[in-house]
Order: structure tokens, then C-alpha cells, then sequence
């Protein structure tokens, strides 16, 4: 399975407060907001959606190509990213803007506030598709994750135009688009990605039931966190996974985007779709263990033991003999 990530490519500056936001807060004063918090730790990362999820692919042996905008500061990441099984060639690079930045503090309950410069980013709907589908010799599946709203809705038009199936991963843009754009994202899609708040907010931006969002996609893939996943479809009965137990939570970024990768990689290698959820789970579980989007490692002995402690031997001899690594 051929699949195309596009989306946002970028560097998180990632930030611990030693304390509670919501401590913070006065009630009678939150039209008046003025914070600044004194954070204990700062740690510099490699990230953006779509290089996230991309990484996760090349770390489980697929070679998915990565769709996107940088600036000309790339050059290490891009070396980064190959070492690691990405095809870079397809990425855009910027003539004269910096590659986004991610910026976030986490508080002591893993509450998160946070800002994003788009940079190069905002360059991205200069990409077609179409050559780097003819480069790639075809494509199975492209995910469409957040990215200059324009390139999104572009990428999306165009997957629909010429009959490549996509996966509609709005996240965090569906806080700024309109329902007219968000309602292009989602139609047609062969999957789509939502958390928990995700979908209400889905839902009130396109004005569609649930119903009426399950009429217009393949399978509806909701993650609700430390409660698992639901994956939705008029083709198939509900699918319901269990989160991974007993995980030392240390830092939540990143993790939906690893979810999406272990997800797809079991799709791709022809694993029903619940044992597909399990390894997203999975994968999800060792980046909530570490601080960064991409600073995990797989084994193979590590991972499948991982799998049998939460889902049990059936699954995991089941998941085993598809790992590459």
C-alpha cells in the first residue's frame, strides 16, 4: 500500500509548567486574559502532523511519501526523516519562510496550551498532487492532514477530481475553517480521523447529524483518549478498541498522529480493522512515554509483547507476523 501524507511539517518547541493552568484562571476575568507561565523544561523537537505521521509509517517499514511545505532549514530534518524510511522528494521548499513552529506548554495534568506559525506552511497549496502521484507510480490512500486550510481544501478537491482515495484528518483546522471548507474536507473521504471534541465540533461546523456524516465517508475513526476508539462505517459493523493500560504518561503530543500511522500500516498490510486500531493503539501508547512526536523506537519483541498485555495472544501473533522491524 502506496500512501501520501500531506499535511504540516515543523519543529515543536515543547514546554513543562510545574503546576495547573486552571489554577491560574479567575473566573470574574477571562475577558481579560494576561498569563505568562514560568516553565521548568524546554525541549526542541522534530514534528508537524504530517511528519509525525509519516515517521511512524517509516518506523513500522512502509515508505510513505511526504507532502508539504518547508523553508530552507529542512535540510537536517529531511535527512532525519529519510534515515527513518520517509520519501522527502515531494516536500516544498520555501524560498524565503522559515519551516512552521509548533509551540507548547503542558501543565502537570497534561492540560496543553499552545500556538502555531505557519511559515512555509502557508506555501503549501502551490503542491499538486498529480505529478507526485505519477513519480510515486500511484497511490493507494492520501491523508489529508492539517495544513494551510487553502492546501487542504485543494489536496481534497483534487483526490476527489481524479479518484484517489483520501483520509480526512482535519484536527485542529476544524477550529478556524468555515463549514463549507470543512464540509469539502470530509466528503468522499475513505476514512476520517476525529477525537472526541473533534466531532462535536465537526458536526456544529458542517451542521450534519451523525448520521448524515456517516452517509458521506468510508469508516468515521473517533479517539477518545484514555477511552479508546470507535471506528463508525455503513460498511461494516462498530468497531470498539480499548486504550493500551497501565502507560507512564509523560508527554501527550504527537500521540493521535501515531495512532493514524499504526492504524494505516495495519490496514496496509491487510489486518482487520480492529486488530488495525490495536496497533494504532499501541504505537499510540510508546509516544505518550516519551517527550517528543518522534523520539520512540520499535522492536519487535517490545511491541508485540506491548500488544499481548493489552489485547492479548490472539492479537498479538496476529499483528506479530506482520512487523517488519
Amino acid at each position: 500500500m502506496r500512501i501520501a501524507v500531506t499535511g504540516s511539517i515543523a519543529t515543536d518547541h515543547l514546554m513543562a509548567f510545574p503546576g495547573k493552568f486552571a489554577d491560574q484562571f479567575v473566573a470574574d476575568q477571562l475577558a481579560n486574559v494576561s498569563l505568562s507561565f514560568l516553565v521548568d523544561e524546554l525541549e526542541i523537537r522534530k514534528g508537524g502532523v504530517a511528519a509525525n505521521i509519516a515517521f511512524g509509517l517509516g518506523a513500522l517499514g512502509m515508505s510513505p511519501v511526504l507532502v508539504g511545505a518547508v523553508g530552507a532549514d529542512f535540510e537536517e530534518y529531511r535527512a532525519w526523516l529519510e534515515r527513518h524510511g520517509v520519501d522527502t522528494k515531494s516536500v516544498y521548499v520555501s524560498p524565503n519562510k522559515h519551516t512552521a513552529r509548533f509551540l507548547c506548554t503542558t501543565d502537570e495534568t497534561q492540560n496543553q496550551i499552545a500556538s502555531f506559525y505557519a511559515g512555509a506552511m502557508g506555501e503549501a497549496s502551490n503542491i499538486e498532487l498529480a505529478p507526485i502521484v505519477e513519480r510515486s507510480g500511484g497511490l493507494d490512500l492520501v491523508i489529508i492532514a492539517p495544513n494551510d486550510p487553502g492546501a487542504m481544501v485543494k489536496h481534497t478537491e483534487e483526490c476527489r477530481a481524479n479518484g484517489y482515495a483520501f483520509a480526512a484528518d482535519p484536527s485542529q483546522q476544524l477550529a478556524r475553517m468555515d463549514g463549507d471548507a470543512v464540509r469539502k474536507l470530509v466528503d468522499g473521504a475513505s476514512y476520517l480521523f476525529t477525537n472526541e471534541y473533534e466531532t462535536a465540533l465537526l458536526k456544529q461546523s458542517t451542521g450534519w447529524s451523525h448520521d448524515e456524516v456517516l452517509d458521506r465517508v468510508g469508516s468515521w475513526v473517533m479517539t477518545h483518549g484514555a477511552d479508546g476508539i470507535v471506528i463508525e462505517s455503513r460498511q461494516h459493523d462498530p468497531v470498539k478498541v480499548a486504550a493500551v493500560p497501565d502507560v507512564n504518561e509523560v508527554e501527550p503530543t504527537g500521540v493521535g498522529d501515531a495512532f493514524r500511522s499504526g492504524f494505516l500500516w495495519g490496514l496496509s498490510v491487510k489486518l482487520p480493522m480492529e486488530r488495525a486500531a490495536q496497533a494504532g493503539s499501541t504505537l499510540a501508547s510508546f509516544v505518550l512515554e516519551t517527550v517528543g512526536t518522534q523520539e520512540y523506537t520499535l522492536e519487535r519483541s517490545t511491541f508485540s509483547d506491548r500488544v499481548a498485555r493489552a489485547y492479548g495472544g490472539d492479537a498479538a501473533a496476529e499483528i506479530e507476523s506482520k512487523l517488519r522491524v
